[in-house]
């Protein structure tokens, strides 16, 4: 069974910095692509990056150029590293990966999350 854990969340300053990690572990799944979405409060969740296998990256109008994703790799292990963090990023983070299991079935597996607090 694929479990996907997210690490790294807690409080932290307004103009600082996060650094948040994914394992994907069990199975032999192939990841395709990971990512991260976020979810505040009152808020549906949305995508905040996302990198494929080859490389390729995207970035939300709201994190792009202060927010960096690594991931979907051989290793099963990702993450999205954020500087000049803000209000509005507090959020709870979420790994989202999509791959395939047993290099036949497609899956898309989620963490339960790590909540991310900044203060001002």
């Amino acid at each position: 069974q694929v479990q996907v854990v997210e690490s790294g969340g807690g409080s932290v300053q307004a103009g600082g910095s996060l650094r948040l990690s994914c394992v994907v572990s069990g199975g032999t799944f192939s990841i395709t692509s990971m990512s991260w979405y976020r979810q505040a409060p009152g808020k549906e969740r949305e995508l905040v990056a996302s990198v494929t296998r080859d490389g390729s990256t995207k970035y939300s109008d709201s994190v792009k150029g202060r927010a960096f994703i690594s991931g979907a790799n051989a290793r099963r292990t990702g993450s999205l590293q954020m500087n000049g963090v803000k209000s509005e990023d507090t959020a709870v983070y979420f790994c989202n990966v999509q791959g395939y299991i047993g290099g036949i079935r497609y899956s898309e597996e989620w963490g339960a999350g790590t909540q991310v607090t900044v203060s001002s």
